[in-house]
């Protein structure tokens, strides 16, 4: 009876995990669509291939090594492994909680699930270097990010590894459930240092330092990549429980998706009320990058808030994001997707918003995690971003990209009827 009850729950923990790794491999077609609808016609056949390519290279990258690192501390990999059912067997029996105590589920599985969180941070990235980037500049840092870079801050802390053997943030009160500052924070530092190096894009700011709007071109589009993205975090915090197959992991995991649902509505719904405080107009971007917003901030912690909690937590998130994104334009750090905003400064919030609900956890803690992430990955890949700079360059001519850069790095058109229709 015993043994048959291990099978069952390594079986839905285990299936568990590889359906939320499937809706979090799903938002790589939300960040697709909602950057395609962001960016303007002439461009979005090279965000399109930017965003397909970033998520091969992810997985293999994190196949070949960074798993390991992350994970095992080696250089290639070496930590995929499925239970063995004899052993672990043994040891659940003997342990006084029977089997509620821990998580049990293939290794392949963990593998998996950990893989498309990578290749949501890389995709991050995407966005805000969108317009103006070369491709392959591009593609060779997120070899980097994904192989090296990400993986050395989820062993920090995910994995529970010393910093620099100097300290260790689970020791210092450091939680992050799901993600906010682990992949969130990170993939907008990384961002923010390739469009510092970059720089805007031509006719985004007037020679006087006026923001000038340069409109998305499709946001159906963009609207449609929001929902697909809203459907994924599902899997996003609720796989983030790590299991499923007793009665308290059950009703954790609800509470996660109840959560995540209210502050990705309550997000929303404070952006389109601030903007249409601060514009005078309902504002569809704004609201999108909301909810989007209120989904990063309870990303770190969406377990232990109640419904009312989590609401106000993503409300907040809604208008951080709204000041970030008017903030960093007056400061003319152009992010086309408003990227930074959504997923750096509202993380760090998701982040701080922690301990109010989670007593674990301490500010202090939380600030240092956040620190130590920021610098990481925004230094690593400064200095990365800036061998692609020297090497190959980062940026395509002022020609190719006034004609779009669908036609100098792709060869091709998303709207070839459309063609000149749209600069």
């Amino acid at each position: 009876m015993e043994e048959n009850i291990f099978h069952l729950q390594y079986a839905i923990d285990t299936f568990y995990f590889l359906v939320c790794g499937a809706l979090v491999m799903w938002m790589a077609a939300g960040f697709s669509m909602l950057e395609a609808g962001l960016v303007r016609a002439k461009n979005t056949t090279e965000i399109l291939t930017k965003n397909v390519s970033l998520f091969a290279i992810s997985c293999i990258m994190y196949l070949v090594c960074g798993y390991a690192i992350m994970y095992d501390g080696g250089l290639f990999l070496s930590g995929i492994q499925n239970v063995d059912v004899a052993s672990t067997l043994g040891e659940f029996a003997e342990r006084e909680g029977g089997f509620e105590g821990g998580s049990i589920y293939s290794g392949a599985s963990d593998f998996f699930f950990q893989v498309v969180f990578v290749a949501t941070a890389m995709s991050i990235v995407s966005g805000a270097v969108a317009e103006r980037m070369k491709l392959w500049a591009f593609l060779g840092f997120a070899v980097v990010m994904t192989g090296f870079i990400y993986p050395m801050e989820g062993a920090w802390t995910w994995n529970g590894d010393d910093v620099f053997g100097l300290y260790n943030l689970g020791e210092l009160g450091f939680s992050d459930f799901a993600g906010s500052g682990i992949v969130h924070m990170a993939g907008a530092a990384a961002a923010l240092a390739g469009v510092i190096l970059l720089g805007a894009r031509k006719g985004k700011y007037g020679p006087n330092g006026e923001v000038r709007a340069i409109p998305g071109a499709n946001l159906p589009l963009a609207t449609l990549g929001m929902f697909i993205l809203w459907m994924g975090w599902f899997g996003f915090n609720g796989g983030s429980v790590l299991k499923l197959g007793d009665i308290a992991n059950a009703n954790s995991v609800a509470m996660v998706f109840l959560n995540t649902n209210a502050a990705a509505a309550a997000g929303l719904v404070a952006a389109l009320i601030l903007g249409r405080i601060l514009f005078g107009k309902a504002d569809l971007t704004m609201a999108l990058n909301g909810a989007l917003a209120g989904l990063v901030a309870i990303t770190a912690e969406p377990s232990t808030p109640s419904a009312l909690g989590a609401s106000i937590i993503g409300a907040i998130g809604g208008i951080i994001v709204v000041f970030s994104i008017v903030g960093l334009d007056k400061l003319k750090i152009d992010d086309p997707v408003g990227a930074i905003s959504v997923h750096g400064v509202v993380g760090l919030w998701g982040l701080l918003a922690v301990p109010f609900t989670n007593d674990g956890v301490s500010f202090v803690g939380q600030i240092i995690g956040a620190l130590t992430i920021f610098v990481w990955v925004f230094v690593a890949s400064l200095i990365v971003w800036g061998i692609l700079k020297a090497v190959i360059g980062l940026r395509v001519t002022e020609e190719e990209e006034y004609e779009g850069v669908d036609l100098s790095e792709c060869g091709m058109e998303a709207y070839p009827e459309f063609v000149g229709g749209n600069k």
